[in-house]
């Protein structure tokens, strides 16, 4: 069984064999879960969009956010969104942010890039299931110039407050949960809130600061079941990653 968190025309690999971690921080839901509901429309959501192959018409894909960067143009996701083993790296997706209703008030960004770690390349390592996006400009703006971008941050450890916003597929707008983040090991983490469905990898984790210290990836890319969410933990690895992207 691959990860849920991709659309299922496109399922993916399984993690490697053989990758252990520590025992889930969080059962799969239960009565004190907390639920997802509709986000509102603001700024910080409408750095928040869906990937889609091919055009704002084609099959949607994951969830991704614009990222402060140099250049204005970065976006951060899940890698097993935009490259597999058995594809190689996607072609043609694009990124429409504040998606709601079928509808893409700030257009369509296509991507010119992707960065990934080798270990993700080589062979899919859980452990850096993480993707940093680059994208072209619209009509001469780049994207943070239009939407802002949240920062990234790195080293800020388990127990934190996020809000998570993401697309799943069966919606026409994204969800949002107030939660807590987890330590699943010492470099994936987890939250638990019901609705992380299918379409919903690369849904970043936001500190009340504006910073995005995680993505739903990782573990089991992302979860198996809708009601508890992973990611890679961002450290030294996602630093690095990003110089990468930006350099």
């Amino acid at each position: 069984m691959a990860g849920r968190r991709r659309t299922g025309a496109l399922a993916l690999l399984l993690a490697a064999v053989g990758w252990a971690t520590a025992s889930c921080a969080w059962p799969g839901g239960g009565p004190d879960t907390p639920g997802s509901h509709p986000a509102p429309r603001n700024t910080a959501s409408d750095r928040i969009g869906a990937l889609f192959l091919g055009s704002a018409d084609g099959p949607r894909m994951c969830t991704a956010s614009v990222v402060s960067s140099p250049r204005h143009n970065l976006l951060v996701t899940a890698a097993h969104c935009v490259e597999t083993l058995d594809r190689g790296r996607e072609e043609g997706l694009v990124f429409a942010p504040g998606l709601r209703d079928g509808r893409t008030p700030y257009g369509v960004w296509p991507l010119t890039g992707i960065t990934v770690d080798e270990h993700w390349t080589d062979s899919e390592d859980p452990e850096y299931d993480v993707a940093f996006l680059t994208v072209a400009d619209v009509d001469g703006q780049e994207i943070e110039d239009v939407l802002g971008g949240n920062r990234l941050g790195t080293g800020r450890g388990f127990g934190l407050p996020v809000s998570v916003t993401g697309y799943p597929n069966d919606s026409e707008e994204p969800i949002t949960c107030a939660t807590r983040t987890a330590s699943q090991s010492p470099t994936q983490e987890s939250f638990r809130c019901t609705g992380y469905s299918v379409g919903t990898s690369g849904s970043p984790w936001l500190t009340a600061d504006g910073a995005v210290i995680g993505v739903i990836g990782g573990y089991q890319q992302g979860g198996y079941e809708d009601e508890v969410s992973y990611s890679v933990t961002f450290d030294d690895r996602v630093s690095a990653l990003y110089r990468r992207a930006t350099a």
